[in-house]
């Protein structure tokens, strides 16, 4: 019995297990990239530094392109929040995979054929369906009957609005306001122009979700308690 279990066992450990076939051929395959790249690095001027610099480049490229954009606020229309010189990360994944945008989102669009051939940011303050009006008996904007308290990011001593309106806004629009009331041009100003004030939802680049720059301004933007309590216009609570 023991001359007959010897050439089994030499057998067994004659033969590479499957383990170590894997592992040799991951071997090769990463001595194969690792050849490449140390061609490309040739190749390139500056040889591994240049590389690793222009692949962190296509990165950031594919980031801003694809995920998160950063914008710089040119003017003072959505102060005090978002001051002039400010840079913001747009979130432009936020309204993917069937999302849209909510009242008291901060957006950017494309504002061309509507306010001007140009991104701009503003906050949503209606959306398809919804109907606003400004002002009922205390001054306060009105959404869908309910009246909206916006003194936690109304710019200080602005009214909700100077001009009346009473707008019903189309499905697939948004109605957008600056913070700064008495220093933006927004829906209100271009309720006479082609779209009617209203941002096609198919326009918006994406939500506004941080504040990146300056450093000390560092700050997450959150959307507004008080439009939680506005209902939607079949009466749902949205």
């Amino acid at each position: 019995m023991d001359t007959e279990a010897q050439p089994v066992e030499r057998d067994r450990s004659s033969r590479p297990s499957e383990s170590e076939e894997i592992s040799d051929t991951e071997g090769q395959e990463g001595r194969s990239r690792f050849a490449l790249v140390d061609r490309v690095a040739d190749w390139l001027p500056g040889g591994r530094i240049t590389l690793t610099v222009l692949i962190c480049l296509v990165f950031l490229l594919l980031v801003s392109r694809f995920v998160m954009q950063p914008f710089q606020i040119p003017s003072g229309s959505m102060e005090s929040g978002l001051r002039i010189g400010d840079r913001v990360l747009v979130n432009k994944l936020a309204y993917r995979f069937d999302a849209e945008p909510q009242r008291g989102d901060v957006v950017v669009f494309d504002g061309t054929g509507y306010f001007g051939n140009a991104d701009y940011i503003k906050r949503v303050v209606g959306v398809g369906g919804d109907h606003v009006v400004c002002c009922d008996k205390e001054g306060r904007l009105e959404v869908n009957g309910r009246s909206v308290d916006e003194s936690t990011f109304l710019y200080p001593g602005d009214n909700p609005s100077d001009v009346p309106f009473d707008v019903a806004v189309p499905d697939g629009t948004l109605f957008v306001l600056g913070d700064h009331r008495g220093d933006s041009s927004d829906s209100r100003d271009h309720l006479g122009s082609p779209g009617g004030g209203m941002i096609p939802v198919s326009d918006v680049i994406g939500r506004a979700d941080w504040i990146a720059w300056p450093a000390g301004h560092w700050t997450r933007l959150t959307r507004p308690d008080v439009y939680a309590r506005v209902p939607a216009a079949d009466g749902v609570h949205g």
